[in-house]
């Protein structure tokens, strides 16, 4: 195995380590060294859009990378060279210092183990560690003296050392701080935005003290060009990556209740805001479904937290409901204009363009526009889909719907633009009214297209 210090090769058990680690052999206790970064191996647990980004950064960057996944298909497929979040490439995934495992046991040649496992809601919207927890106790009955183990997984403030590291204690019989340490750095992963990858976002890194603090941070600006903050603990450090999206789902909340009562004063809400934000301070946000795996869950992770604490987070609580109700607001405008167009909805076909939780990604996981087709579906109309990104074989199992293989506008009612793909701005309206049925309608979630030119397409328009 490959020491932290240097690049001599010695047993796993009598493995030099960085952080004052007892070497039980002789009683002794080791100092914490700084690391050689390059000579270190590196596991990530967890293979998913944030995972395997980090593990192809680490390994350009010539560190030996163990990615470790439990979902045999996963490994399969990156080691058969395939990328299978899209955000890389199938090169990328091919880098010679990154093997792919199914093996736990490959864990215990690490010198640092970066867990990236999902953090869920459960259906009362509570925090789920279960996730972080078994990858904790797999970790733990694998990895050796002088390991250091950073979680990145969202988290609520306090998770690190009350769930990761007694778990991390308990199957690995060692303890922390003494034995092995432990840090914590949110990731920043955005899928589908190439402008921010691992190496162009600022890192948080936080670690149980100072020594360890350096040695993590070390370890991340070999990777990421756009530098490292220190936080003062990993408290801190768990807080900051709630709050960032509780921030954005607290101001799209702001602009979706104003779409809302907008639409019944009869104004455009893209104008209102254009307009506002010739104010040098005005915030440009714009309205919309929010879904996804970050900012729909992690302001109930704060929450929760926020709660056990004794204080009542009543204005991030109340955004998430005003979040939550927009897919029923769009399927409302939606009847609307069929309505307008004196439809009789249980007659009547949408096509729903876009099926994905953000523009240009296929991942329909937590997308809010599934909703929108159930509150439809409750009005007996029949409702079909359309997203090049997304697979189609996964849509139909996952919005029980027809699906497209290729877009065709023929025999629909109206079009919902739920998801604004790149791929959709050359859609011209005249072909689209062109090919639908009579008196038809466009519902416009993103606002992608000009009502002027639905106007002119004799389409009747509605947008948020």
């Amino acid at each position: 195995m490959t020491s932290i210090i240097s690049d001599t090769e010695t047993r796993a058990g009598d493995r030099e380590s960085g952080g004052n680690a007892r070497d039980d052999s002789t009683g002794t206790t080791l100092e914490h060294a700084e690391a050689t970064p390059r000579s270190a191996t590196i596991c990530v647990v967890g293979l998913g859009y944030v995972g395997l980004p980090l593990a192809v950064g680490f390994a350009q960057s010539n560190y030996r990378v163990i990615g470790y996944d439990i979902d045999e298909t996963t490994v399969e497929r990156l080691q058969a060279g395939t990328d299978t979040t899209g955000d890389l490439s199938d090169e990328a995934v091919c880098d010679e210092d990154i093997s792919y495992t199914t093996d736990a046991g490959e864990i215990g040649e690490a010198d640092y183990v970066i867990i990236t496992v999902p953090t869920p809601i459960d259906e009362d919207d509570r925090p789920d560690l279960g996730y972080v927890e078994g990858a904790a106790t797999t970790v733990g009955a694998q990895m050796n003296p002088g390991t250091t183990v950073v979680l990145e997984s969202t988290v609520y403030p306090g998770s690190t050392r009350d769930v990761l590291v007694p778990a991390l204690e308990e199957a690995s019989e060692l303890t922390a701080g003494e034995d092995f340490f432990v840090g914590y750095s949110p990731e920043r992963a955005t899928p589908g935005d190439g402008d921010h990858g691992l190496a162009d976002v600022v890192k948080i890194v936080s670690a149980q003290n100072e020594t360890v603090l350096e040695d993590v941070a070390t370890l991340y600006e070999s990777v990421v060009d756009a530098g490292v903050h220190r936080a003062p603990s990993i408290e801190v450090a768990e807080a900051s990556k709630v709050i960032e999206n509780i921030q954005r789902d607290v101001n799209i909340a702001l602009v979706n209740e104003l779409s809302m009562a907008f639409e019944r004063m009869g104004l455009d809400t893209h104008e209102v805001l254009e307009a506002a934000g010739t104010k040098w301070n005005f915030h440009g946000y714009r309205p919309g479904l929010v879904g996804g795996h970050c900012i729909p869950v992690d302001p109930y992770f704060f929450a929760h937290r926020a709660k056990r604490a004794g204080a009542d987070p009543e204005l991030i609580r109340t955004s998430r409901k005003v979040n939550e109700s927009m897919p029923s607001h769009v399927a409302e405008l939606t009847i609307k204009a069929l309505n307008e167009c004196q439809k009789t909805l249980r007659e009547c076909r949408v096509l729903v363009l876009g099926l994905a939780y953000k523009s240009d990604v296929g991942d329909i996981r937590s997308s809010k526009v599934a909703d929108v087709v159930d509150h439809l579906r409750e009005f007996e109309i029949d409702v079909a889909g359309y997203d090049p990104y997304a697979e189609a074989d996964a849509i139909r199992r996952s919005f029980d719907i027809d699906v497209q293989d290729s877009l065709s506008f023929d025999g629909f009612d109206a079009v919902l633009l739920a998801t604004s793909h790149s791929s959709f701005e050359d859609i011209e309206l005249e072909d689209v009214a062109a090919t639908l049925d009579d008196d038809a309608a466009l519902v416009d979630i993103a606002g992608a297209f000009d009502p002027d030119d639905a106007a002119d397409a004799d389409l009747v328009y509605r947008s948020l």
